[in-house]
């Protein structure tokens, strides 16, 4: 049956075909777009009254896993004051004995709260020492923990870490650990003390669990997601069973970690196993994901200079590979026709990345193997100029996380770049006008912060680099805009990045990201036009409807949740 959208305002992310007044589809195709006049007549006719289309979103880094897993952690309050932290924590113990909860996991805490040294166990034993207790920082790549915990983590002086100088216990003079560790280090250990304990988390995945998070993609018209860290083959028989029940309905692209060259190749065949067992429709595994490199609030991102608080001036931050390696990976990953996602951070990171990438092509060229691997770089939160234009010539996808853009992660990173560096951060214009793919995403990982993934919060924060919840100190940065002014994004790139960039990152494009004969009818009616709205009204616009495959999913004036 056909249905016809007239007299709308269509933006179609299509380069020859940017903007049309009518859209209409035939099951689950588009089969015209174009001028009211000169729309098909028949079929359901729906009079779109001057309203906007714009195409479905495509959250291209986001955590279905992580989201579902956190529904258990405990919401700390929002303070710089350590010792209001310590009180909440106290009586939030006193009034669930560990017979109720025998591992108490809080979130979040200021990155800002601590020193370079960070907290310690004793501070946290202060207000609970009969259990194990777990703080999680705000930018979720430092941890604090109790006694206790390290105790039933079996974590002491002779404990190696996993990755030493990356993902690590924080440890004193004498190779004790502090409480402190970073990038996830105590996960390794995790088992050993929930056995003590008796007990484990809710984070085996069902459909029951994960169920909330794909209700939300549906309510803010995100049809299709790259994932970020893929928690297990559980989650994959999760998502399965939600589309079964016609509850998830998204184009997912899946993804397994590695950790290095050595252990790449037993990965890839986890990957291949997951493509072979449950590639479908709407599900495809196709990408290898790496982490390079850490934070630069927690100083362990890779610097091309020194860190400004290392009085030696020979702390670069911390690497997971250099070049050669690197460049190793990608080859097989070319050879096995897979995309690579590699979290980075720091300028050394960035160009560690892109001198990989040209070294492989030029091996892969030399060995008259053709090149089909696509590059992802997350984050990218500092370039150094020389290599902004590299992406463009290397074929890099760079991905951002829009939400990012203004004041949410503070100033900390300054402690380890100085304001001058600090203030070349989250610069992504360069890359873009130099023709480089660059896309858009929310990177969420826990329910905390799962209203941030809509898209026209983050859009409004990369528009105007001004959070809308954590703003910069107005009195320090005018208006608690982000500096510079220069690198706030286009509403034209912002949409851009957002559909049919994100669809070629995901190798979808072929059917979803624009609005063009052809392809799916996924598509987003929305309560006002993004370019007549208040620059700093953005975050209000919302989805009226959202159609996927041409049947609508989510209907806000039929919904009492709609806010």
């Amino acid at each position: 049956m056909k249905t016809v959208l007239t007299n709308g305002n269509i933006i179609s992310s299509c380069e020859t075909n940017p903007r049309a007044e009518a859209l209409g589809f035939e099951g689950d195709k588009i089969i015209y777009v174009g001028t009211t006049d000169g729309a098909p007549t028949d079929g359901t006719i729906i009079d779109l009254a001057g309203r906007t289309v714009i195409p479905s979103i495509v959250d291209s880094h986001i955590h279905p896993g992580m989201v579902s897993q956190s529904s258990w952690h405990i919401k700390l309050p929002w303070t710089e004051d350590v010792n209001v932290l310590l009180e909440f924590i106290r009586d939030y113990a006193n009034a669930h004995p560990k017979e109720e909860i025998p591992f108490l996991y809080f979130e979040y805490y200021p990155t800002s709260m601590f020193d370079t040294h960070g907290p310690t166990k004793e501070l946290l034993d202060s207000a609970c020492d009969d259990r194990p207790c777990y703080c999680q920082d705000f930018g979720e790549h430092l941890h604090w923990m109790n006694s206790k915990m390290l105790e039933l983590l079996e974590v002491d002086k002779d404990t190696p870490d996993p990755v030493p100088g990356l993902e690590m216990f924080v440890r004193d003079g004498e190779g004790n650990p502090t409480g402190w560790c970073k990038e996830m280090a105590w996960r390794h250990f995790q088992d050993k003390m929930f056995q003590k304990i008796g007990w484990t988390p809710p984070i085996f995945m069902t459909a029951e669990l994960m169920e909330p998070f794909f209700e939300f993609l549906t309510r803010h018209g995100i049809t299709a997601i790259a994932e970020g860290l893929l928690e297990g083959e559980d989650q994959i028989l999760a998502m399965r069973e939600l589309e079964r029940q016609g509850k998830m309905n998204v184009y997912y692209d899946g993804n397994v970690r590695f950790w290095s060259e050595q252990d790449l190749p037993e990965k890839i065949a986890e990957l291949q196993r997951y493509a072979n067992k449950y590639t479908s429709r709407h599900m495809k595994f196709n990408t290898m994901k790496l982490f390079l490199d850490g934070t630069n609030e927690s100083g362990n991102s890779a610097s091309l200079h020194p860190f400004a608080n290392d009085p030696t001036e020979t702390n670069y931050g911390e690497i997971k590979m250099e070049t050669d390696e690197l460049s190793r990976c990608f080859l097989l990953c070319n050879r096995n026709g897979l995309d690579m996602h590699i979290h980075m951070v720091g300028d050394r990171a960035f160009r560690t990345g892109c001198d990989a990438v040209e070294k492989a092509k030029a091996e892969a060229e030399n060995l008259g193997e053709p090149w089909v691997c696509q590059p992802i770089f997350a984050h990218c939160e500092i370039v150094d100029p020389a290599d902004m234009c590299r992406p463009a010539e290397l074929g890099i996808t760079v991905n951002w996380s829009c939400h990012w853009s203004g004041g949410y992660f503070g100033e900390v990173a300054q402690e380890f770049f100085g304001y001058e560096k600090w203030a070349r951060m989250y610069q992504f214009n360069p890359i873009i006008d130099s023709g480089a793919l660059v896309t858009f995403s929310s990177d969420v990982v826990t329910f905390y912060e799962l209203h941030r993934a809509d898209p026209f919060f983050s859009i409004e924060i990369a528009n105007t680099r001004i959070d809308l919840e954590v703003p910069l100190d107005p009195e320090k940065y005018p208006g608690s805009i982000r500096p510079p002014l220069s690198a706030r994004i286009s509403l034209d790139n912002l949409l851009k990045g957002y559909t049919i960039n994100g669809a070629r990152q995901l190798r979808w494009s072929d059917r979803l990201g624009s609005l063009e004969v052809g392809k799916v009818a996924n598509f987003n009616i929305l309560s006002a036009n993004p370019y007549e709205i208040e620059q700093g009204a953005l975050h209000s616009i919302y989805s009226e409807k959202v159609f996927f495959e041409g049947n609508v999913i989510w209907d806000a004036g039929k919904d009492q949740k709609h806010e």
